[in-house]
């Protein structure tokens, strides 16, 4: 286990220790090393194979990079159509006509934003900025404003089609993401509903809605008047939904031969995943509109400069995961696990899992660095792959959003302090999104022994 605990024990070091020189807190130096370190203590010193390695890492993880490029790019042409005003509009002629109504309906905007976008700082910035001053006229508090922002922002981060937590969690344990992403709606939908209660009849106070927050227009006035803003999102729930509820796979009838042809080339075959190719799909649709094209460009550029940093970690990733398989690694912890106590396993690893989290404020960091070992160690024991990245994927999205390094909170705390003039606190807003974490703690523990 040695080979396993000292690269182990160096990723910790690099992600934790800000104040080592040069490297302290970067978490892309902190994988490369941990890669590089991994492969010379398996006895692996020849570079050529060290390219393998990385290539291999890559590969097995190639379709959650495409889903992270796509679909940026995909939410930048929706946020320059105007789908997510539509959205939110919508959702308030629809339940905001009561204080507890409007929150619920920010909230419900929020999710649907993280949904599309796969990105809570990027749904927070997109739609939480429009929902400030809403929230601040409903009497609450800055940091129960920030809260608001992020719960629903997280909460779609995490929900299916564009979810980074679910997609990483089933590459790492080498599962098909389509059976987890149907688990991932059912339980980040009831994570959402107690979200939306808890936030409803803890945070709101006053009993009616000034006027001018009240809604000006119906729903059917707004969809008349912006429908055709609609048409790529509602290509996009349709497709994912007669694949998930009547087996009709619009995707690989319309593009079969064009993904029977890449799923044979190492990395460009995660282009031929299902949710990805129809995110590209749907970016292909949104293009077609003279207000994107005309700022194709902008639109692209934008969307690669959001997912720049996220790219050179999943990478660095790329190359730590492909140096724990070849240099045998996951091997060791397997066998490791196979002589404990299945129980110990499972509360030790999720501690682990959530602790990571907490202390790095990144899901994915979380998942590189805890659950490559304890999501195959799991399964290796025998249980259910698709409930080993469920349960992955919901702890580590759960320790990112705890006290007390939630990047998100920072963020959103920031655009608050910065709208209203005024000092936010972003730990007293990282207890307030408490309950969310806890949901999906809870959750995702539940499924270690289902």
């Amino acid at each position: 286990m040695i080979i396993v605990i000292v690269p182990f024990c160096v990723l910790l070091a690099i992600i934790l220790i800000k104040k080592i020189p040069y490297i302290g807190g970067n978490i892309t130096a902190g994988l490369l090393i941990t890669g590089f370190l991994s492969l010379l203590m398996g006895g692996i010193y020849s570079p050529l194979e060290w390219l393998k390695a990385w290539i291999s890492g890559i590969d097995r993880i190639a379709w959650v990079m495409a889903l992270t490029v796509f679909g940026s790019i995909y939410a930048e042409t929706q946020v320059k159509m105007g789908t997510m005003n539509t959205v939110i509009n919508v959702f308030r002629g629809l339940f905001g006509h009561s204080p507890k109504g409007l929150i619920i309906c920010i909230l419900l905007a929020l999710i649907v934003a993280g949904s599309l976008l796969g990105d809570a700082a990027a749904a927070s910035t997109v739609i939480g900025v429009l929902c400030i001053k809403s929230l601040a006229e409903m009497g609450l508090n800055p940091e129960q404003i920030a809260a608001t922002i992020v719960m629903g922002a997280s909460i779609g981060s995490i929900m299916p089609p564009v979810t980074q937590a679910i997609f990483l969690s089933s590459s790492l344990v080498g599962v098909d993401p389509e059976p987890v992403t149907q688990i991932g709606y059912i339980t980040v939908g009831i994570t959402a509903i107690i979200c939306c209660l808890y936030a409803a009849y803890c945070f709101i106070k006053i009993k009616s809605l000034p006027e001018e927050l009240m809604p000006k227009e119906t729903v059917g006035e707004i969809l008349k008047k912006n429908w055709p803003v609609l048409v790529p999102l509602t290509v996009l729930v349709v497709v994912i939904l007669l694949r998930l509820a009547l087996k009709i796979d619009l995707i690989t009838m319309a593009f079969g031969p064009i993904l029977t042809f890449l799923v044979n080339i190492p990395i460009l075959k995660g282009l031929t995943n299902l949710i990805v190719a129809t995110i590209i799909v749907v970016t292909i649709i949104s293009f077609c509109y003279p207000v994107v094209r005309e700022d194709a460009a902008g639109v692209i550029k934008r969307g690669l400069k959001n997912v720049k940093n996220s790219i050179f970690v999943q990478s660095s990733a790329g190359l730590m995961l492909g140096a724990f398989y070849t240099a045998g690694q996951i091997e060791a912890v397997q066998n490791f696990a196979m002589g404990l106590n299945e129980h110990l396993l499972k509360i030790g690893g999720s501690i682990a899992l959530a602790l990571i989290g907490m202390l790095t404020g990144s899901q994915s960091t979380a998942q590189n660095s805890i659950f490559s070992f304890f999501g195959p160690a799991l399964v290796k024991m025998g249980l259910d792959p698709v409930h080993v990245a469920v349960a992955g994927s919901h702890i580590a999205a759960s320790g990112q959003g705890m006290p007390p390094a939630d990047l998100t909170t920072f963020v959103v705390c920031g655009l608050v302090g910065g709208i209203l003039g005024t000092k936010v606190d972003p730990l007293k807003a990282m207890i307030y999104n408490l309950p969310m974490c806890l949901c999906l703690l809870i959750l995702g523990f539940l499924f270690l022994y289902i």
